[in-house]
């Protein structure tokens, strides 16, 4: 009987979509945290929040290549397969979901996402095709899994604030935004971290703690976000001998670039020995 109790007890790994229906056909209160996998105290975040507010949790490790719009990237992309599953069954997850791109893209019925002129910013100006394949594969999920809340984290903000709008018109879901978890020298938690050298992560934490007295400097003088902005870029590019995409101030509400007496977000995108990095503050 207690052994019984422990097999019932154990996370499921489901690889198969009909073994994924029969498992959560009766979920009710089911949280959902997609991932790519290469997991991290970010996505653990993510679960924890899950298991706070949901009765279940199911967590997806997907690899999505509609997203990569460079094939090298996805080739390097960081991938631990063993470790995730290790780390997931000790925060108690109840479903971890490992599709194959066939049993994803399989189905042929889903219109192509296509971003309308003022969603193509930041990161969509750069990685052409990126933010498609994201609100793609999770239009896909979402009608698979009929999650109660997607849990996504707020590092990559333009990403959660594109699918929580794309997510909430389509199926009336809540995608819940989670803050961005940092290591102690403020840099933000990323798979691609595990890409870097020792140097150089230190170097993403000092760039942190810069960014974060720019976004304040900008705070005290709105009036003049262009000319600090370009005066902070001249200077780290040399200081810490990085390319940087994109470093822009950001409506929260909509993402526009009126800052006009509101709260806004400070976004950057940059380059570190090859290895592409995003923030926001």
């Amino acid at each position: 009987m207690f052994y019984l109790l422990i097999l019932l007890l154990q996370m499921k790994l489901i690889r198969q979509i009909t073994d994924l229906n029969k498992a959560i056909n009766q979920e009710k209160e089911l949280g959902f945290v997609p991932t790519m996998g290469s997991l991290h105290k970010g996505h653990e975040f993510l679960v924890n929040a899950s298991k706070k507010k949901c009765a279940k949790t199911l967590v997806s490790i997907f690899v999505n290549p509609t997203q990569f719009n460079n094939k090298n990237d996805f080739k390097t992309y960081p991938r631990n397969l063993n470790k995730d599953i290790n780390l997931l069954k000790k925060l108690k997850v109840d479903y971890v979901y490992l599709p194959t791109v066939n049993q994803i893209y399989n189905d042929k019925q889903f219109s192509k996402i296509i971003l309308n002129k003022s969603q193509k910013i930041l990161c969509a100006k750069f990685r052409k095709g990126h933010f498609e394949g994201v609100l793609d594969v999770l239009n896909r999920f979402t009608k698979l899994i009929k999650p109660k809340i997607i849990f996504m984290g707020e590092k990559d903000y333009q990403q959660f604030f594109l699918v929580h709008n794309f997510i909430k018109k389509k199926y009336k879901i809540s995608v819940y935004p989670c803050k961005t978890i940092r290591h102690k020298n403020k840099a933000a938690l990323s798979s691609r971290n595990s890409l870097l050298n020792k140097a150089n992560f230190k170097k993403t934490g000092l760039i942190a703690n810069e960014l974060i007295n720019l976004k304040k400097i900008i705070m005290k003088n709105k009036a003049k976000p262009a000319s600090l902005i370009k005066k902070f870029k001249d200077n780290v590019i040399k200081k810490y001998n990085i390319k940087i995409e994109y470093l822009e101030c950001r409506n929260l509400k909509n993402l526009s670039a009126n800052l006009h007496n509101k709260p806004f977000r400070l976004f950057i995108a940059y380059y570190l020995n090859g290895v592409r990095l995003i923030d926001n503050f």
